[in-house]
């Protein structure tokens, strides 16, 4: 069977296929649209993606992402920021969300997902022991578990909660309440559902 479009152009759309979220058509419209703009706009996408790797990494501390010439997270080092007041999420961007409330004053700690057997994500691949050694050492009063409002997320919030108790720790627990619909993620939630969610929390 004959192909219907030059093999540079199908390979564009395959990779941008292979994004979550993008599907064919919209894969097709994204290669197409870098086709007929300057190519400059393509050298530049393509020189971003490069970078990805080599210029981010996490933190050790929070697991955060930051950049490859930084040390540690900058919200974990700045003084300002209340280190006894722990927020754990589940992914990075959840930070991002969670800071557009300008409501946080405390620090972060990032999981690395949510306990998922479907997907093959256990408690041991998530960056529980290391959060433990942070109540101990940093004397944190509370820790908020924000993690997502989804059966995964509900899981590794009960698995942290047992964990923490499990240990001795004396802390604070609380959850995020429950204006955040069941299903959404915090990278999609509003801001201002946020800000309520982290006005409300409750013990947990």
């Amino acid at each position: 069977m004959t192909q219907l479009l030059p093999s540079a152009l199908v390979d564009a759309i395959d990779e941008l296929g292979n994004l979550p979220g993008v599907g064919s058509r919209t894969a097709e419209r994204y290669a197409y649209y870098l086709l007929r703009s300057d190519k400059h706009i393509s050298k530049k996408l393509a020189d971003a993606v490069l970078r990805l790797h080599s210029g981010v990494k996490n933190c050790p501390v929070t697991f955060a992402l930051i950049g490859a010439d930084e040390s540690i997270s900058p919200l974990y080092s700045d003084t300002s920021r209340d280190k006894s007041l722990v927020a754990v999420v589940e992914e990075p961007l959840d930070i991002v969300a969670l800071e557009r409330t300008g409501q946080f004053n405390g620090t972060y700690h990032v999981l690395g997902g949510a306990i998922s057997p479907i997907d093959g994500i256990g408690p041991e691949q998530l960056h529980i022991p290391e959060l433990l050694k942070r109540i101990k050492k940093d004397k944190v009063s509370e820790v908020i578990i924000a993690t997502n409002a989804s059966v995964e997320g509900e899981s590794t919030a009960l698995f942290l909660q047992k964990n923490i108790v499990d240990s001795g720790i004396k802390v604070k627990l609380t959850r995020l309440a429950r204006g955040i619909p069941v299903g959404v993620d915090l990278e999609y939630a509003g801001q201002i559902t946020l800000t309520h969610a982290l006005e409300g929390r409750r013990l947990f």
